[in-house]
């Protein structure tokens, strides 16, 4: 990996980790399908603004139904089942489920033939599925049918997820990262915009909760998914949703700091072990660094 590719990861581990504590917030005051069509659809018109202003020009020659696919899963369906899912399930748990997105882009890919994942990749995969049961531990509320649908929606977030990334990496390939998100937003915003007829706002927001609305949907949503598809294009679908095992980490700390939720040793050990296993699977140090570490036969050869 290139040092720009590592800052990218580290940046979108970050803003995504602390990204919890905001959708709990939006979620709170504009519903979950009110999150997701406002998130989505001011994300879409921030970047095509962006465009405008600086004048580039957007070029969707790929086909619009390929950006809608990206869209309708990477977006609407992610988001939808994440809004629906964390204030059921708790951030912890709703983050931890959320790092089963690389161990489905695997699979994905592997059946694709987009990548190949060698035994180092597997791996780490294992080390952070590890590292997430350690983590995870039990849940400390009562197993009730709304808590098993949340948790259901969860993981069909990050089937989505998964599924989405791997497409945009099949047939996007070409793409720029630009016209992909903004593309990928506008057409997810749409999709979810009839479901605010079932499950309207609940309540007019305070202006706060507007500031906490662009801040997910401009920053955390926007920005992140530019650098995220410009990721996905550097070093491949799966390396780069290997990120979200550090976002579960950073989401469980922020999580016991911010909302006060326990950490015990246990759950530090894991997670290390999904730290460990974000190294293993990223391999970031260059092949020929580590050849230069080893004693050569012979400099003429």
């Amino acid at each position: 990996m290139k040092p720009r590719d590592i800052a990218a990861y580290v940046f979108l581990a970050v803003t995504w980790g602390l990204s919890f504590l905001v959708l709990l917030k939006v979620v709170h005051a504009f519903g979950w399908v009110g999150a997701v069509t406002l998130r989505a659809l001011i994300a879409g018109i921030t970047l095509f603004l962006l465009a405008a202003v600086t004048r580039r020009r957007l070029d969707f020659s790929a086909g619009w139904w390929h950006f809608a696919m990206v869209g309708a899963t990477t977006v609407a369906a992610q988001l939808i089942g994440l809004s629906y899912a964390t204030p059921r399930i708790g951030t912890a748990m709703a983050a931890i489920l959320v790092a089963a997105i690389p161990l489905f882009s695997m699979i994905i890919g592997q059946l694709w033939g987009l990548e190949r994942i060698a035994v180092r990749g597997l791996a780490g995969l294992l080390l952070g599925a590890a590292g997430i049961i350690i983590l995870v531990g039990f849940p400390a509320v009562p197993v009730t049918a709304s808590f098993a649908i949340g948790c259901a929606a969860s993981l069909f977030s990050s089937f989505s997820a998964a599924f989405g990334s791997n497409y945009a990496n099949r047939h996007l390939r070409s793409a720029r990262s630009l016209e992909l998100t903004s593309a990928a937003f506008l057409f997810g915003g749409l999709m979810t915009l009839p479901l605010l007829l079932a499950v309207p706002v609940p309540a007019l927001p305070r202006s706060v909760d507007f500031l906490y609305l662009a801040i997910l949907a401009c920053v955390m949503s926007a920005l992140t998914y530019v650098v995220y598809f410009r990721l996905v294009a550097s070093i491949g679908a799966t390396r780069t949703i290997s990120v979200e095992f550090a976002v579960t980490t950073i989401a469980v700390l922020a999580g016991t700091i911010v909302l006060g939720e326990s950490l015990t040793l246990i759950q530090g050990f894991g997670a290390v072990a999904i730290i460990g296993g974000c190294i293993l699977v990223l391999d970031p140090f260059p092949r020929s660094l580590k050849a230069a570490a080893l004693p050569s036969a012979s400099p003429l050869v």
